[in-house]
């Protein structure tokens, strides 16, 4: 029985000091804390200068969302449609307007002439025409020209932030297929909020 109650001691001594060390009751222990604190801050505040994919869609996503896996190339012209948002002076949400619009219309791939499957002259990252004014073939096939372009259209949408995503990207592109945008939404927030800093 001693040996039992001594073993018992002996682990329950032995817990209370692990314990006490694990808990921070030495003087280096609770010294830890305060050089861990200042690294997390930096993280939360590294984290803060993207925006959110909450704050890139205000008014919700409407219908199901489509997702495509992104090439070097399309990454390539999202940042581009991004360079050119900010440059233009305009916001996150601009720029997922833009970019889903150039998901629905080319994949976010710089298209030139198609040939037969052409819609009429359309070319490019938004599939402009030449023929109704976007700019010359060259021009609408240049990433930073043609999402300035199509900025500039979505500039004089009234009330285009307070709109879903769809209305306001056919507002500019006056589509056969007004609706289509919407299923972009999600994925454009996630690239904006993924490539923005």
């Amino acid at each position: 029985m001693n040996t039992m109650l001594r073993k018992t001691v002996t682990a329950f001594a032995g817990f209370a000091f692990a314990g006490g060390a694990l808990l921070g009751v030495s003087g280096a222990a609770s010294a830890a804390p305060a050089t861990v604190a200042p690294s997390m801050t930096s993280v939360a505040y590294v984290a803060s200068d993207k925006p959110s994919v909450e704050s890139l869609t205000p008014h919700g996503v409407q219908g199901e969302q489509s997702y495509i896996q992104l090439s070097d190339e399309q990454v390539a012209s999202a940042k581009a449609i991004i360079a050119a948002t900010k440059k233009s002076g305009m916001d996150e949400r601009a720029a997922v307007v833009a970019i889903a619009t150039s998901l629905q219309e080319s994949k976010l791939e710089n298209l030139g002439h198609l040939g037969d499957l052409n819609d009429h002259d359309s070319l490019g990252l938004f599939q402009q025409r030449p023929s109704v004014g976007w700019g010359t073939p060259e021009q609408v096939t240049d990433p930073g020209y043609a999402t300035g372009a199509f900025l500039s259209g979505l500039k004089n949408v009234d009330g285009w932030r307070d709109m879903p995503l769809t209305d306001a990207a056919q507002a500019v592109q006056v589509s056969a297929y007004p609706f289509a945008y919407a299923q972009w939404e999600s994925m454009a927030a996630k690239t904006v909020a993924a490539y923005w800093s």
